[in-house]
């Protein structure tokens, strides 16, 4: 019934003091479990990484206590809400449902015999206002607490209205009229409360029997209580946004002060994505220029760029998250399947086009159309019990049946057999590893990524050929993935400095590292 208004939330400016005392407060935060879970989980983890003798820059292992480690796991997931905050646009508050729970049953019984009492005392002769009294109390001062400063007239209204002394006298001398007080108090409600709760509070006028009413009443308010959260939260997230590059780097420094060998993963992607991109220059250079040892410059950002795009095709059942992007290593395991699901039906879609002919080019729709089937026949292409052999085949038979049905309604001729067997072999043939139509199609996803990231106008960023159909996919997720490097890049630039630093002296000696111009 009485549940605490999230104050720390309604800080317009909030101190950095505030940011980490938030997260204590809030009830319904059900968006950073996995994150949250995955850093306190790594914050345990103690155990040296065999190239961490190679790290001049990381600190010595030593020990520290489990105080130390709780303290770190608690400033770290205070840090997980100011990021979630801040990158995530529509991140809100959600009421607690916990279905099936212990929590959930005990919180039933005990609310049962509260309503069952209050109504016993309101059936006496003369009826008992005890329990009313307590319920009209912690309404006030949830009504007191949805006010701004400036609400000096409505909240003169509620105090008058609601004296809980007044009201007391009133019950012992058989004058209180608890429906008045209770017309007040959805008023005041409707004043109050967000135009999307306009319905509820309506309904509220329709209740008759007390009991039901003050139960509902109860039940509107804490949704209010989590529409204003949520108010405030997207009212903080401007000023957020200005102090959370700095609040961040300093709580990782925090956490890396007190873990030993902290970025041990961190160093590892970073030198895997180097040792990539100078593989490739190499390739790219003449014999002569090797011979003479006179090798292109390696960019800071085309090596972070890179290795960030690795992050896309990770493997993270087998290989531990680089500690600076843990927060997110959601996010990028969504974009990830969200890109291998659209490879695939890419891929689909250039057999089809390309064994059917020129009669389905140009028909309005029809690739549309293709595209939604197939996005329900993968529907949960990543979960283990799925069968993706039995998927492809039957994606091709769907695909087939739609081919031949839209032939034949523009007046062509169905596929032959020896067409419709190829456009089934082509397809069922996409669960190969090597299918070169697959890496076709993640090549030139990849490259539409990559160019994302480094252009400086990504509105005017092409779209290669083949992809149009996932056009609106593609640059949705392109965007998300932007927003994560970049700021990313922001919070964690001197770490990633610093490593790429010591790489290129220890392991590239005859390169030289260049920052490129962010």
């Amino acid at each position: 019934m009485d549940g605490n208004t999230p104050q720390d939330f309604k800080e317009s400016n909030p101190s950095k003091d505030t940011l980490e005392n938030s997260s204590d407060t809030r009830s319904g935060d059900s968006n950073l479990d996995s994150s949250e879970q995955s850093v306190r989980k790594r914050v345990r983890q103690r155990t040296p990484s065999p190239h961490s003798s190679s790290s001049s820059w990381s600190s010595s292992p030593r020990y520290v206590s489990v105080e130390e480690l709780l303290e770190t796991a608690k400033g770290v997931t205070n840090m997980a809400l100011a990021h979630e905050i801040v990158l995530n646009g529509g991140f809100q508050l959600k009421r607690s449902e916990p279905v099936g729970s212990l929590e959930k049953r005990v919180r039933e019984i005990v609310h049962k015999a509260f309503w069952d009492s209050l109504e016993t005392q309101l059936s006496e002769n003369p009826p008992t206002y005890d329990h009313a009294i307590k319920l009209l109390g912690e309404i006030k001062e949830t009504l007191l607490s949805f006010l701004l400063p400036g609400h000096n007239r409505l909240r003169n209204q509620i105090n008058e209205v609601l004296d809980l002394e007044l009201i007391k006298q009133e019950a012992e001398n058989g004058a209180l009229g608890i429906n008045k007080v209770a017309e007040f108090i959805i008023d005041m409600m409707g004043t109050l409360c967000a135009p999307a709760r306009d319905e509820e509070v309506g309904r509220l006028r329709n209740i008759t029997s007390v009991v039901p009413l003050f139960k509902e009443i109860f039940s509107v308010l804490d949704l209010m209580k989590i529409d204003m959260a949520n108010f405030a939260i997207s009212s903080i997230r401007p000023h957020l946004m200005q102090q959370s590059i700095e609040y961040e780097r300093m709580k990782f420094q925090e956490f890396i002060e007190k873990q030993p060998n902290a970025l041990d993963c961190t160093q590892k992607w970073i030198e895997e994505a180097l040792n990539d991109l100078i593989s490739s220059e190499v390739e790219t250079t003449s014999s002569a220029s090797r011979a003479e040892n006179v090798l292109p410059a390696v960019s800071s950002s085309a090596v972070l760029n890179w290795a960030y795009l690795k992050l896309l095709k990770w493997d993270h059942l087998k290989t531990p998250f680089p500690e600076t992007l843990l927060m997110d290593e959601t996010r990028f395991q969504e974009m990830q399947l969200q890109l291998d699901q659209l490879t695939l039906i890419v891929a689909i879609l250039l057999i089809t086009y390309n064994i059917a002919g020129t009669e389905l080019s140009g028909l309005p729709g029809f690739a549309e159309k293709l595209k939604e089937i197939l996005k329900v026949l993968l529907t949960g292409m990543h979960m283990p019990c799925f069968n993706v052999r039995e998927a492809l085949v039957t994606s091709a038979e769907k695909i087939c049946l739609e081919v031949n049905t839209c032939l034949n309604q523009h007046g062509f001729s169905h596929l032959s057999p020896d067409r419709e067997a190829a456009l089934k072999g082509q397809i069922e043939a996409l669960m190969k590893t090597d299918n070169s139509i697959h890496k076709l199609i993640g090549s030139r996803i990849q490259s539409f990524l990559k160019c994302y990231i480094e252009a400086s106008c990504q509105k005017s960023s092409p779209v290669p050929g083949g992809l149009e159909p996932v056009r609106m996919e593609l640059v949705e997720i392109a965007v998300k993935f932007s927003r994560l490097v970049n700021y990313n890049k922001m919070v964690f630039s001197p770490y990633y400095d610093r490593i790429l630093s010591v790489l290129i002296k220890s392991k590239h000696p005859v390169f030289s590292l260049r920052k490129s111009v962010e």
